[in-house]
């Protein structure tokens, strides 16, 4: 059900949006030493001959599959080896932050039998954001000390009875030293390989008897490993003498002051240098119970012993379940059962993610997309049958990808996982730069277009060559762009207002969620959103408003649908070019409203129904919605109306859905204008919005009904963003279907400014196509909001006339008495004194939004009203 959590948008932003701290992984092998090891072993645990049929394995398939993607390679093991390969040789540092990319730190087991091959714990912290830390493997804390101190270079070991207390003083040592080491964050024990997790107790570690197995197993108990440099390593063989080192690391981890550091056990899934049956962590219970005070993590889910792990983690306040080495070395179906398993009787507290990421990087790379993926399908068929709600889930995946190691290991860390308010704050992809890459080759893009919207309503856009947009990917970085600070302060002649200057950059950062086709053939577009130089918010940006707004109102369980209508004028170069106007009407015969033969040349060269074909068509390979195109009133006036979609998408396919409609109108010749009243006797322009609330509920008239009080309570302030031009309030007449002039709403009723259609979903019909979509859905649902905290009554009757036409009296018993501003000015100062509005959005937006407005008028009021009118008309 790989689609199952793709409607929730929140707990996918957390996914991928919260760095994962690896609780269990072993360091990389050194550049000299990758060679020497197959890469083969990165999706298995298989060895030696059993190696290589693990081709035919599903979880090797889907490593293959995923690392092909990211390579831009043929999905074959042998195109993925040479691809690896090649990015060894172009920047190993490169590769492997990319593989390492979204982990926030690795506890790294640096305990493996491979001295003088692998890197330290250190080195790897140049790939993560916060310092790696160190798991003692207590095996090789033990070998390593005897053969330093008890075996010769040659010859067997011999072992007397005070070399085997000093033995022990010395391991006790070490462990006391890695205790106090800030370096040092848990044990780990591998004791499953050596004769299994069936430990037997020891009651008194300082008994004589002690002393002597100790002495006895010591000389039985190595064997002796190969010499590498002049490093020689012994292996613990002897089944009580692992026993014992087990128990002296717990007893002093139990006794030790302060935070417990944990002890890993490898359980379950493991090569065949194990005994499969003593492997379930189900034989560690006397263990357990042993030790209260000690923190225990089973590692790699146990597996098959999953719902074993589940049960000791849920039943023990002192066990953990880690859910690491299933990825990716088992299949989907089955990563995805050992998550379910879990979670049928273990608190998500308890549950542990890791990579078990050794040697190579493509390891971590594949375990911490597969760990995402998993979580996204399971949580979200779990929300699907309202076992969790969203908040829920998000809360559950950042514990298990986050939290519960920070607490449980004590770490210092240098982020943190975004917080539900922010979520929608953020880009809803994560895509590797080679699938953007992949994405923009099968677009057959030549150029790519980064739009974003302004304070006077203008769409601005950097058209960057693919090429370079590739070469940038490439190189493992993103796609931005460097903008003055004085961006959101511009009027429409790049003037600068007084309140800004040239001092300053911002990065607009890509956001390949909203990467479309178009607006012309080898085009593509996306928006940006803008941040301070070190990545952090900028407030005054008009998308990030309007996805923090929308993220707050979520936080209380709001959401909601918008719908845009596009009215629009065609019009036609003038061949005059003595005349002082550059477009003249459009010639068509009686054109009006839904008038079916404006569309009778419908595919004759050189008409505008050519180019509307063409309109469709690129809308549809946007896919942007279109519900219905027809005719409007004034001459060459049509209407698009498009489908109806969560806000942010709402705003960003309106513009988008407007490039594509001026790009094609001007490829045949044809001009479009989003004046909101070019011809002073024929109806305006206008932008009517639909919304709805979406979420459980918004179909209660007890919630709707104090949600558009809201808005009609605030509705002179919000005009200044719907209203933002001195040529909107042109527009604004009596009983020309425009919304009059008076606050007030009506069921079906056109000429109310807030139309009740069905439900909660109303059209606003005072919106302009000079209003910034994201300012004027920012208002409309922060003013919504507060008429549902507030509970305010929509006290106003449902007017079912004109109410233009209606007496003092008819007015004032629908509770009409408040009219709209008569202009921008007093639409500004409306805006001004609303200070629970301003304080909604944000006092700064506000501010800057006002300082440019009235910046704009300074420009425009000594104007005649058709110099005006036609300066309007050349811009938008």
């Amino acid at each position: 059900m790989a689609s199952a959590y793709e409607d929730f948008k929140l707990l996918t932003a957390a996914i991928d949006n919260t760095p994962l701290i690896d609780n269990h992984a072993h360091p990389l092998l050194k550049a000299d030493s990758v060679n020497k090891h197959p890469l083969l072993s990165i999706a298995t645990e298989a060895n030696g001959d059993a190696l290589e049929t693990s081709k035919n394995s599903l979880s090797h398939i889907r490593t293959v599959k995923h690392l092909a993607e990211v390579l831009g390679c043929e999905q074959t093991w042998d195109a993925v080896e040479t691809g690896v390969e090649r990015k060894r040789l172009e920047s190993r540092d490169g590769w492997i932050k990319r593989c390492f990319d979204g982990i926030e730190t690795i506890l790294i087991d640096d305990g493996l039998d491979i001295p003088g091959q692998a890197e330290t714990c250190s080195w790897h912290s140049q790939f993560t954001k916060s310092e790696c830390k160190r798991i003692v493997r207590l095996e090789t804390v033990a070998s390593d000390i005897i053969a330093r101190h008890f075996v010769p270079a040659s010859g067997p070991a011999h072992i007397t009875e005070k070399d085997s207390r000093q033995f022990l003083d010395l391991f006790s040592a070490e462990i006391v030293k890695a205790i106090s080491d800030p370096e040092v964050v848990g044990f780990k024990s591998i004791i499953c390989y050596r004769r299994g997790l069936d430990i037997p107790p020891i009651e008194d570690l300082d008994a004589p008897g002690v002393t002597l197995t100790l002495k006895e197993i010591a000389n039985a108990g190595l064997k002796t490993e190969e010499r590498v440099g002049s490093s020689l390593r012994r292996r613990l063989e002897n089944s009580d003498l692992n026993c014992l080192i087990v128990h002296v690391a717990a007893q002093y981890v139990n006794d030790a002051p302060g935070p417990k550091k944990p002890i890993q056990f490898h359980t379950g899934l493991g090569d065949n240098d194990m005994t499969l049956t003593k492997s379930s962590p189900s034989h560690l219970q006397t263990f357990i119970r042993g030790y209260p005070n000690v923190p225990i993590v089973l590692l790699h889910a146990g597996y098959p012993w999953t719902r074993e792990t589940a049960y000791l983690a849920a039943m023990y306040p002192n066990v953990y379940a880690d859910i690491g080495e299933v990825f990716p070395c088992i299949s989907r179906q089955g990563q995805e059962g050992v998550v379910k398993e879990m979670l049928e009787v273990c608190p998500w507290s308890k549950i542990l993610c890791s990579t078990d990421g050794h040697g190579f990087p493509e390891m971590f790379l594949t375990a911490t997309t597969q760990i995402r993926s998993v979580l996204k399908t399971v949580l979200g068929e779990l929300i699907q049958v309202q076992q969790l709600d969203e908040k829920q889930a998000v809360r559950l995946a950042q514990d298990i990808l986050f939290f519960n190691s920070k607490k449980l290991y004590n770490l210092e860390t240098k982020s943190m996982p975004p917080s539900i308010t922010q979520l929608p704050l953020l880009p809803k992809t994560t895509w590797s730069n080679q699938t953007i890459i992949q994405k923009l080759q099968s677009l057959n893009a030549k150029y790519l277009r980064v739009y974003w919207h302004d304070y006077t309503s203008s769409s601005k856009c950097r058209l960057i060559p693919i090429k370079q947009v590739y070469r940038t990917l490439s190189s493992g970085k993103p796609v931005t762009l460097n903008i003055t600070q004085c961006v959101f302060g511009l009027l429409q002649t790049d003037a600068m207002i007084p309140q800004v200057n040239a001092s300053g950059m911002y990065v607009v950062q890509t956001d390949w969620s909203t990467l479309k086709p178009g607006p012309a053939d080898g085009h593509v577009s996306c928006f940006g959103y803008f941040t301070q130089q070190d990545g952090s918010e900028v407030p005054t940006c008009p998308r990030s408003l309007l996805r923090r707004i929308i993220n707050n109102a979520a936080a209380q369980g709001l959401t909601f649908l918008f719908g845009f209508e596009i009215e629009f004028v065609v019009m036609e170069r003038n061949p005059d070019r003595n005349s002082p106007d550059k477009f003249q009407t459009l010639r068509t015969d009686g054109h009006s409203w839904s008038m079916s033969r404006i569309l009778a040349d419908w595919g004759r060269e050189g008409s505008f129904s050519t180019a509307v074909d063409e309109i469709l068509d690129a809308l549809e390979e946007a896919d942007i919605a279109v519900d219905q195109f027809h005719p409007e009133n004034a001459p060459g006036q049509f209407e698009l109306v498009l489908g109806a979609l969560p806000p942010l998408e709402a705003c960003d396919s309106v513009l988008h859905a407007r490039q594509i409609l001026e790009s094609v109108s001007a490829r045949h010749g044809f001009r479009v204008t989003l004046h909101p009243k070019p011809f002073a006797t024929a109806c305006g322009s206008a932008s009517h919005t639909h919304l709805s609330i979406s979420s459980p509920g918004g179909d209660k008239p007890e919630l709707y009904e104090s949600f558009y009080a809201g808005i009609l309570t605030h509705l002179r302030a919000i005009l200044a963003f719907t209203y933002s031009n001195p040529t909107s309030y042109e527009r604004m007449l009596d009983s020309f279907w425009a919304g009059g002039r008076w606050i007030t709403w009506g069921t079906q009723n056109k000429e109310a400014p807030l139309r009740k259609v069905e439900g909660s979903h109303w059209e606003i019909k005072t919106v302009d196509g000079l209003a910034n979509p994201y300012f004027a859905v920012a208002a409309f649902i922060v003013a919504g909001v507060d008429g549902i905290n507030k509970k305010i009554s929509l006290t106003w009757g449902d007017c079912l006339g004109d109410p233009a036409r209606f007496s003092a009296q008819e007015r004032k018993e629908l509770g009409i008495e408040v009219m709209f501003p008569a202009d921008l000015r007093e639409a500004l100062g409306a805006l001004k004194e609303d200070e629970v509005l301003g304080e909604l959005l944000h006092r700064d937006v506000v501010q800057r939004y006002v300082d440019v407005k009235e910046a704009e008028l300074k420009m425009l009021e000594p104007m005649t009203s058709e110099d005006r009118r036609r300066w309007v008309m050349e811009r938008y």
